[in-house]
């Protein structure tokens, strides 16, 4: 068994809570920008929001939610895209005393009956029409729900009015009752498997990892005009954390509700630093390598990628070959400055995190300028329990523990934690609890993984994923998948193969990507009507080919197929952050699998 721990370098707070660095913030730097709002009626325009305003429309808000009944520990739900509001109606639950229950805005009806219920949330607030029809759809059921709020209909202008005759003494009284041992958030997750577990996060558990993680980052939160442009889901832990990290930090912070119009909100906005999950640093790679192709350029690109790889995997080893140097001076021209420029134009950092990046999407964005800091870490660890930092990387990694923090590899591989950010256990499920959470602290986190002498620690898969071959060979199946998906073409793949006699994949095209690359080759029809195709076969199999590398000849995906339809979130097959259901997906395409055995 193999245990590295990081010493804490910093005091954590042992008293007070979240809502503390709100109320800080507007008394040491009031007219400091806290945020920037989109405007809703000029394009491109945005405007700030100071520290002491975010605390006046914070303690507004929060006097309503006491003067419509909600107590001290009251659940208060919560289901909107991202947007200002979402960040406004968190803290004023907050201090209101009581605890916020993320939904995410893409969960049905079911969904939502579910955490309400098992939650036992007393007041929603939703965005708008769609989430309040399903909410209505199922609020038959749920007893303890006394008030829907919808911020279409002036939720923050209503409960500000509500709450006019709370006084400050009794806000204060509530704002400050809880303590680091209090619940903050119950947060659901996205469940891969089965119903999801609704994980309790205290306010103690979010002050050590954001002291910790704030201190680390220096370069994230500490620097000249910090900003960042949220645009994942709030209701997940991981932009939870940034959006709390930044208030503490005091570091500006937008928000980005339609993907539609994340490129110009980032040209508009221009962050610092982002963050995103795998997938969408995969697609942003994929759209410019299909845009070059479609421009007659996809060789200049090609060549441009190769040498920000090799230029960043020159820097592990201390300086890029000169060769190197020279090639990456022309395409830091050419190519890398049209790329930074569209995340705009002033972003050094990005963070990744919810799964692993991959060694090579790591090389070429380090290559181009832009560092991405990969983490790891879980709902239940209140996001990150280890990240690479600006002096401290090794890509391919997820970093190191963060000070405070120690992971244990266990004898069948399985990665243990044990620190403050580890959750207090889930809600009403001590059978779960047990499982997950040993008495002396340690969370079995379900994923195996490694760690080298430094303390930096490699994800090679899911416990539970792990595939057993007929001739008794484990496999991993994410190092394979994360490769396939790095294809342009390739949207989303399975890679199979338990109890048979060798390794398969299932796997779907990328939407976007494949009528430029059909034009190209001069194929009409859509992906159903080409998943049979010389070409588009031999395509993918170079992709494969490729992914095979990075395994043994007996871990190698031997056949695959081309699927005619995608996974998608709204099927069910993925989860908000883009994870793949494997029980979902196996089960709705058990006959496909079957197929790729029959001889």
């Amino acid at each position: 068994m193999r245990e590295f721990s990081t010493p804490l370098t910093t005091d954590v707070p042992a008293t007070g809570n979240l809502t503390d660095d709100v109320v800080a913030n507007a008394r040491v730097a009031g007219s400091s920008v806290a945020f920037s709002r989109p405007s809703t009626t000029e394009k491109d325009v945005w405007h700030d929001v100071t520290a002491a305003q975010f605390l006046a429309e914070v303690s507004g808000v929060a006097k309503g939610l006491i003067a419509a009944g909600v107590e001290t520990g009251d659940r208060v739900a919560l289901i909107s895209k991202t947007r200002y509001e979402w960040t406004l109606l968190d803290y004023a639950i907050w201090f209101a005393g009581a605890v916020t229950v993320p939904i995410y805005e893409t969960s049905s009806s079911e969904q939502i009956e579910w955490i309400l219920s098992d939650s036992g949330a007393r007041a929603i607030v939703a965005e708008g029409p769609e989430h309040l029809a399903r909410i209505t759809e199922v609020r038959a059921g749920l007893d303890q729900l006394n008030h829907v709020w919808s911020i279409a209909d002036n939720a923050v202008d209503n409960l500000t009015r509500l709450g006019e005759d709370i006084s400050d003494e009794e806000l204060e009284k509530r704002r400050t009752a809880a303590t680091p041992l209090d619940l903050a958030t119950l947060i659901y997750t996205s469940g891969t498997t089965g119903r999801p577990k609704g994980c309790m996060l205290t306010h103690g558990n979010f002050m050590f990892e954001l002291t910790v993680a704030v201190d680390e980052l220096e370069h994230l939160f500490d620097s000249e005009g910090r900003s960042t442009l949220l645009f994942l889901p709030l209701a997940h832990v991981f932009a939870r954390i940034i959006q709390v990290g930044c208030i503490k930090s005091r570091t500006r912070l937008g928000h980005s509700a339609d993907i539609k119009n994340l490129l110009s909100d980032l040209q508009a906005f221009k962050p610092t630093f982002i963050l995103a999950v795998p997938r969408v640093f995969e697609k942003v790679f994929n759209t410019a390598s299909q845009k070059a192709t479609a421009d007659g350029k996809g060789a200049i690109f090609d060549k441009a990628a190769e040498t920000a790889i090799a230029y960043s995997r020159g820097l592990d080893k201390g300086r890029p070959p000169i060769s190197v140097r020279a090639k990456h001076a022309v395409f830091k021209r050419l190519v890398y400055g049209k790329l930074l420029d569209a995340l705009g134009g002033s972003c050094e950092y990005a963070v990744s995190g919810g799964a692993p990046l991959g060694d090579r999407l790591g090389h070429f964005y380090r290559g181009i300028g832009l560092t991405v800091l990969e983490g790891y870490g879980l709902t239940e660890t209140t996001a990150a329990l280890t990240a690479n930092l600006p002096d401290a990387i090794k890509v391919g990694t997820v970093g190191r523990p963060l000070p405070g923090t120690a992971v244990r590899v266990a004898d069948d591989g399985e990665l243990l934690f044990r620190g403050g950010q580890v959750f207090a256990g889930y809600w009403h499920n001590e059978e779960a609890t047990t499982e997950a959470l040993e008495r002396d602290g340690w969370f079995h986190t379900g994923d195996v993984g490694e760690v080298d002498d430094e303390g930096f620690v490699r994800i090679t898969g899911r416990k539970k994923e792990i595939i057993v071959t007929a001739g008794g060979k484990n496999v991993a199946p994410a190092v394979l998948e994360d490769r396939l998906r790095a294809h342009l073409l390739i949207d989303q793949c399975i890679v199979v193969g338990d109890g048979q006699p060798f390794i398969a994949a299932l796997i779907t095209l990328d939407r976007d990507s494949f009528p430029t690359w059909a034009q190209a080759h001069g194929k009409t029809g859509s992906i159903a009507d080409l998943v049979d195709d010389p070409d588009l076969r031999a395509e993918v199999e170079a992709a494969v080919d490729d992914a095979n590398k990075a395994v043994s000849k007996a871990e190698s995906i031997r056949k695959f197929t081309i699927l005619p339809d995608e996974w998608t979130e709204e099927g069910g097959q993925l989860t908000p952050s883009l994870k793949l259901k494997r029980n979902v997906v196996m089960r709705e395409l058990k006959d496909d699998v079957a197929a790729l055995y029959v001889s």
